[in-house]
């Protein structure tokens, strides 16, 4: 845990799929001081140097011949290591589209996928046996790095490792992606951070921004949908306004799942858009040249949310041959297409009974990220609203209203870069209220002044204010409430597996720093062997206490997190041996959860989410 004495800084870090940024505060300077943003300096070319106010989250493995000796210095000396050091940020990404093998995207998305192992050297995921490659863990690493060296640069008589820091996360990652998040934090020097989930951050960076307005634009028994579409995850949180003495307080009341679908997706669609538009003429694109078109595309998407008055941005596809750029294809990015295929392939408006669409998998696949099956983020969004539609019921004030489908969002925040459009967020925001409407409940309305770019960092920076009392803070603990697996003790059956068990070990709500023990209740534990731990999560079970046994659950109440494959310390008992233990379980300071195991005489044994055989 970070602590605030001594720190002189409170310092936000988004670790983005795409963009990662830097905020901070000065604790010194009482509760009128806002958010600043930290100016990054990156490579901009061979050579150059200059400061931005995002990172792109892009790490490039040059070759050792790449770059003359000085291309690729930095204002601080070079962290010992590989040489040629990978590059990371603004060059890296702008260079990386031209030879994307050695270009290394998505860690973010690659550290929260646990099938597989995060830990080893697998990106870029399709790079040839001569390029060296980074495991998701050491990619974030170096963002990491990169961003506590920009400060250090930026203020040397405050250093880094004294400051209070908070990293944000996606509010759907499970235990082991946070684990591994702090487990980056600690490699790339962090002395200690606080996790925060991003939604939560970007309604902080609101709060900080409205200068104390915020509680003229919310009332008690408002339900805040924030909806963040970022680079690799759709993330949705609903946040609700309730009162504590005649003050106001948030409580956070629902997260969705981990939905990997966001920017990603749609460049591959908008590349695969323009692709078409080429095959049409006559010019069809290798692997190698859609992998290009695919960044260049990511690139012109950035342009033209960014700029409502563009018509179009020039793409340029690469040729693999001898003439690179007399070979080289020529193309653009059209408004019109962008938007038909962003509008009606990713927001498209359905109704408030719509789920995603789940199609038969092919019994072999490539390894790869988990991407959604059904791109369409309303889809998703409906299916959150009407799972949780008795997500406030035990909150004062909030009963459902009377045959309500779905729990009805009061307010909306908009976050990620995607939201820059405003054709996007109209069609969300149209959307949602055309169920409201449906379901005879009042229109949401927008809360303005969002800053699409460093709202997660800067409520992040606001968050670590707040930790030190200066500022509100939304409730909220643990986003699920989480069970183990026990099989039970049976004779063996042919054809049959032993019926498991899910066992509550830590309720929803569950806030940091604090501990749940079970009631009496001998389980065995087998040591000295490898075996294997099965977790639960459920968003919508909320009345489960530390110990209730669960013998069956329908799968929308319960959903299988990442197993864990350990091999727990025989300390001088015998391999295989059962012991008797009590569980208990600790949500940390920093947001990660911990199963312990106690036996008769004081022996503990600690089931951690390390997922070291990638799951």
């Amino acid at each position: 845990m970070n602590s605030q004495n001594g720190a002189r800084y409170a310092i936000g870090i988004d670790l983005g799929t795409t963009h990662s940024a830097l905020a901070f505060v000065d604790l010194q300077a009482g509760d009128a001081a806002g958010p600043q943003v930290l100016p990054i300096p990156q490579q901009s070319g061979p050579g150059a140097v200059q400061d931005f106010g995002l990172l792109p989250s892009f790490l490039y493995l040059p070759h050792a011949s790449e770059f003359a000796p000085g291309d690729l210095a930095l204002p601080w000396p070079a962290a010992p290591g590989a040489e040629p050091a990978p590059i990371v940020g603004e060059l890296a990404r702008s260079h990386g589209a031209l030879t994307p093998i050695r270009l290394v995207s998505s860690a973010k998305s690659w550290l929260g996928h646990a099938g597989v192992d995060r830990r080893a050297p697998i990106l870029p995921a399709d790079a040839p046996p001569e390029v060296t490659r980074l495991s998701p863990l050491a990619a974030s690493t170096c963002y990491l790095q990169h961003l506590r060296a920009a400060w250090n640069q930026r203020h040397p008589e405050a250093p880094f490792d004294q400051q209070a820091v908070t990293v944000t996360i996606p509010a759907s990652f499970d235990p082991a992606a946070r684990e591994l998040t702090a487990e980056a934090a600690q490699a790339a020097g962090y002395q200690g951070i606080t996790l925060l989930e991003e939604p939560q951050a970007a309604l902080y960076s609101w709060i900080a921004g409205s200068a104390g307005d915020w509680r003229k634009q919310v009332k008690v028994g408002d339900v805040i949908l924030v909806v963040d579409v970022g680079g690799g995850t759709s993330d949705f949180s609903l946040i609700a306004v309730t009162e504590d003495a005649g003050n106001l307080q948030l409580t956070r009341v629902a997260v969705g799942e981990h939905i990997l679908l966001g920017g990603d997706n749609m460049d591959l669609a908008l590349a695969h858009g323009v692709a078409r538009g080429l095959a049409a003429e006559g010019k069809t694109l290798d692997a190698w040249q859609m992998r290009a078109l695919t960044y260049a595309c990511r690139l012109a998407k950035e342009q033209l949310l960014s700029d409502a008055q563009l018509p179009g941005v020039p793409l340029v596809v690469p040729s693999r041959g001898s003439k690179l750029i007399g070979g080289a294809i020529r193309t653009e990015l059209r408004r019109e297409l962008l938007d038909a295929i962003l509008l009606e392939g990713f927001f498209p408006a359905v109704a408030s009974d719509a789920r995603p669409v789940s199609r038969p998998r092919a019994g072999l696949t490539q390894i790869g990220l988990p991407y959604a099956q059904d791109a369409a983020v309303t889809r998703h969004l409906a299916a959150l609203l009407g799972r949780q539609v008795g997500a406030t019921a035990q909150l004062a004030g909030f009963a459902p209203a009377e045959g309500a489908r779905f729990l009805h969002p009061t307010a909306v925040l908009f976050n990620g870069g995607v939201f820059k459009s405003q054709l996007l967020a109209t069609r969300v925001l149209d959307t949602l209220n055309a169920w409201l409407a449906a379901d005879g409940a009042p229109a949401a309305r927008l809360l303005q002044g969002a800053d699409m770019d460093h709202a997660v960092a800067r409520g992040a920076a606001y968050y670590g204010q707040a930790r030190g009392g200066q500022g509100i803070r939304i409730r909220g603990g643990t986003a699920q409430a989480y069970y183990v697996g026990i099989e039970s003790s049976m004779p063996a059956v042919p054809g049959l597996e032993p019926p498991v068990q899910a066992l509550c070990v830590a309720p929803f709500g569950m806030e940091e720093g604090t501990e749940a023990p079970l009631p009496p209740q001998q389980l065995g534990l087998v040591v000295g062997e490898s075996v294997g731990f099965r977790f639960f999560g459920s968003s919508v079970r909320r009345e489960d206490q530390p110990g209730t046994l669960l013998d069956f659950w329908g799968p929308e109440e319960l959903q299988e997190l990442a197993g864990i494959e350990a091999t727990l310390p025989a300390d001088g008992r015998a391999v295989g041996e059962v012991v008797p233990v009590q569980l208990r379980a600790r949500v940390t300071e920093i947001g990660t959860l911990e199963l312990l195991a106690e036996a008769a005489g004081g022996a503990q044994w600690k089931v951690e989410f390390d997922v070291r055989h990638g799951g």
